[in-house]
């Protein structure tokens, strides 16, 4: 059973900058893409950037140049580097497998003031 556990959030004002992390128990060695994902109050979540093992990473249009992902898989460990962080970005931030996902975690909430 893979599991999720973000850190890193936290409240920052606009044009501030964050670091998530996400710990995954078990192997995330044999998982070919390892995602980031976002769900702003009252809405559905979506995929902010994925990264495969090798490969072309992807991020939704409204964050690139300014996310960055980033995965060590010697600590089982996947990386969102956040910055010049825009009130639009407020949402609880979540972590898994990109494609067909594994139960979620808690996520990590993440507050931008304008």
């Amino acid at each position: 059973q893979v599991q999720f556990v973000e850190s890193g959030g936290g409240f920052v004002h606009a044009g501030g900058s964050l670091r998530l992390s996400c710990v995954i128990s078990g192997s995330i060695t044999n998982i070919n893409n390892m995602a980031w994902y976002r769900q702003a109050p009252g809405k559905q979540r979506e995929l902010v950037a994925r990264i495969p093992w090798n490969g072309v990473i992807y991020y939704v249009d409204s964050v690139k140049g300014r996310f960055a992902i980033s995965r060590d898989n010697t600590k089982n460990t996947v990386y969102l580097q956040m910055n010049n962080l825009k009130p639009e970005d407020t949402a609880v931030y979540y972590c898994n497998r990109g494609g067909q996902v594994y139960s979620w975690g808690q996520g990590t909430q993440v507050t931008v003031s304008s």
